[in-house]
Parts: C-alpha cells; structure tokens; sequence
C-alpha cells in the first residue's frame, strides 16, 4: 500500500514539472511582382489615366503573416492608389488558412499605378483593365499564402519616433502632419530579419501620373533599402495622410506663390531615391534600440461599420463600376475595420484617406504602447473628414466633394474607438 501510494505522489510530481508550452509567435513574409506588362496608363485619382512611357522600380503586393496558437493575420501592402473592398475579397476567396476577416489589405497610395477602381467615364465604360486587376488579385493571393507557407518562430520589436529630415509635409498647411513613424520588425530567435513594416502617413506621388512614369513612387527605394541593410521583405502601410500630406520633393529655391507657401516640385526619380531611403535610413534608426518582444500576444477582430454616401458624386463611382461594389438600398456602404494588437502595438485599420487630425486623435485615444493606423485598408473610399472640416474652407473643397460625406469622420472616430475600447488591450 505505502508503495502504491508513492508511487501515486511520484507520479503527481512528475506531472507538475512537465513544463507548460506556449504558442509561439510565427511570422513569414513573401512578395508579388504586379507591373504590368505591357505598361498600362497611370492613375492619380478621379478622372482618366495618363499614359506610362516608361517604369522606374516595380510594382509589388507584399505580404506579412503573424500567428499565435489558432490567431493569424495577414497584412498586405500594394502598390497602387486604391484596392476597393471588392478586389479585397476575391483576394481573401483565394487564402484558404486565414479567416478572411483576418486578411488586412491596404495600398500604398502611389500615384504613378494603374487604376483598380474601374471609375466610370461618363461615357458608358470605365477607366480600368480588368484583367490587370485579375492578375493583382492572383498575385496577392501568392503572396499571402507563400508567407504562410514561410512561417516561422519569430521574436519583435517595435518603436515610434519622430522621422527627421526632409520626408513630408502638408500641401494644404504645411506643419499640420504627423512625424512619428512606426516599425514592426520581426525577427528569428538567431537574430535574422523576417520583415520590416513601415507604417507612415504620406503620399508618395513625387512623380505623380503625368510625367509617363509607371512606378512605385518613393515606396520601391524605401523597400528595396531596408531589404538591402537587414534581408527579409520589407513592406509599407500608409497613415492618416489625406488633405494632403504628401512627399516633400519641394525645391525651395524656386518658389511658385510665396505668399501661400507653394513651391516648384522635384518630379524626378532621384527625389523618390532621396525620400525612401532617407524613410528607410530613419525605419531603422528608430526600430534599432527597441526591446526585443519575446513572448508577444496576438488578437485580431473586425467590425463592419455603415457609412452613408451623401456625395452624389461617389454613389455614381459605386454605382456605375463594373467591379460592383457592394451597397446598401438606402444609399450607403459598409466597410470593415480591423483591430490587431501585436504584442505592446495596437494597429486601427481605416477604409479611405482620412486627415490629419482624425489620426492624431485616434492615435491619442487607442490603447497601445505604440498605436498605428492603416489608412487605404479594406475599403479605399476618398477622404475622411470630421463634420467641422468638412466644405469649411474653400481649400477643403476638392476633399469634401470627394468623401463619402460630412459625417464620415465622426462616424469612424465613435466606431473605432467603441470597437478599441471593448477589444483586449495590448501587452504593456
């Protein structure tokens, strides 16, 4: 009897020193070559395309997966304008091992890409390749699930500071934009770079879509650098940058109304190699003390928000699109919007280009150590603007008619932070 009951306690022991396991953090990354061939017509906005002469870098879809136990997120950054929620889901159809509410797809918001909205021309077509956004689709897709296919244990590190140098600026007034960057950079336990995420608020249209060329604008330098100094993909998601915070290619010797503060701007290729890679210079300073996130959590949530299209001249955008876009019978839409807390970092995902100011109040109001946006993300609507700013000012004219309409930003700043503060907060 003593022998047995021994027995029992040695086996009891025995149980409780088995160590516990935990789901590690597993992270892969893979990248798509989206230029067209041959070269398509070039969009910045509303209106028809302008013809490419010429390609200056590649387009690319770069993704980024992130697990933890039964948790994964995707994250896939593109090399476009826009990426409106109908391409977004035929992207995910193809992603089988992700939930595809999990699947974050965003633009970098390059002006010199061909167009993925499919606009109407008023003349019963439409300013699009579909068989371009076909192949977009496809490519994103591989992306994602060759990243998965890459997984791997992974350490992170992130950090925000301030960017220095000449990067952006606000064209509207030019100190009103947001300098502090975000890096998320992942890591195996022997030290090697998986990926680098770069999170911004810029527009990267230094050569912009009439000068005939077809590029990713400043974003391909600031990629390829931060590949060349750490290996592993690099990839960029862009901010609150609507109204217009866009690239500084300023030449400040030439001014063009000093009186109100235009310059004469640099469209030139070497202006984007200075711009990324002084972006790429900055990413690295910033990320190169931050503390090593050895056990960091995962979550992922969405939620889907109804916006009302007041602007008869974005209804007719979604009504006249051979892509399709869903909509609502009482002239509205829906638009996802993601929260992902990845270790210490919280990261708000916002369909459109909303201005500086709802950024910075989202970002004061969120809940991580480090709060990122990606604007431009399952949804690429126009701009967003609080009620107060909307058609206030005659320079707000061209971003008031092109938003969805006055309440969007105040829709957008109660939902999101209703959605943040129900979600779990991230590590501290």
């Amino acid at each position: 009897m003593i022998r047995r009951h021994l027995l029992f306690y040695l086996c009891v022991l025995g149980l409780w020193a088995v160590p516990t396991t935990r789901a590690e953090l597993q992270v892969g990354a893979a990248t798509r070559i989206i230029t067209p061939d041959p070269l398509l017509p070039v969009s910045g906005g509303m209106g028809m395309p302008k013809p490419a002469r010429e390609k200056r870098g590649e387009l690319t879809a770069r993704a980024v997966v992130w697990k933890k136990g039964d948790v994964s997120v995707a994250v896939v950054g593109l090399d476009l304008l826009g990426f409106p929620s109908a391409l977004c889901d035929r992207v995910r159809a193809k992603v089988t091992r992700i939930p595809a509410q999990n699947i974050l797809i965003g633009s970098t918001h390059t002006h010199s890409a061909p167009d993925c909205y499919a606009f109407p021309d008023g003349k019963g077509g439409h300013t699009g390749d579909l068989k371009y956004m076909d192949l977009v689709c496809d490519k994103a897709a591989e992306a994602i699930n060759e990243a998965i296919d890459r997984l791997q244990p992974a350490w992170i590190k992130v950090e925000t500071g301030e960017a220095r140098g000449k990067i952006a600026y606000n064209y509207y007034a030019p100190d009103l934009y947001d300098r502090r960057m975000s890096v998320i950079q992942a890591v195996s336990p022997e030290g090697k770079t998986i990926a680098t995420l770069v999170n911004y608020a810029i527009h990267p249209e230094v050569l912009g879509n009439s000068v005939g060329i077809l590029s990713p604008d400043l974003i391909g330098p600031l990629c390829e650098k931060l590949e060349a100094q750490t290996g592993g993909i690099a990839l960029f998601m862009n901010s609150a940058q609507g109204g217009m915070v866009t690239a500084d290619n300023r030449d400040l010797s030439q001014p063009k109304d000093p009186q109100r503060a235009y310059w004469t701007d640099s469209r030139r290729w070497d202006e984007c190699l200075r711009i990324g890679h002084l972006m790429a210079d900055e990413a690295l300073r910033i990320v190169k003390d931050a503390p090593v996130q050895k056990d960091a959590t995962l979550f992922c949530d969405a939620i889907s928000v109804r916006f009302p299209v007041d602007s008869l001249l974005m209804w007719a955008v979604i009504l006249g699109s051979p892509l399709k876009y869903p909509h609502n019978d009482d002239q509205s839409i829906q638009a996802r919007i993601n929260l992902v807390n990845l270790g210490d970092a919280q990261i708000l995902t916002i369909p459109g280009e909303a201005l500086p100011n709802i950024g910075f109040y989202l970002k004061r109001k969120m809940r991580g150590r480090h709060n990122l946006l990606f604007g431009l993300t399952n949804e690429a609507f126009g701009y967003i603007l609080t009620k107060v700013d909307f058609l206030s000012f005659p320079r707000y004219d061209y971003v008031s008619r092109t938003s969805l309409g006055e309440m969007t930003g105040e829709i957008l700043i109660e939902k999101a932070l209703e959605f943040s503060a129900r979600s779990p907060a991230p590590d501290r």
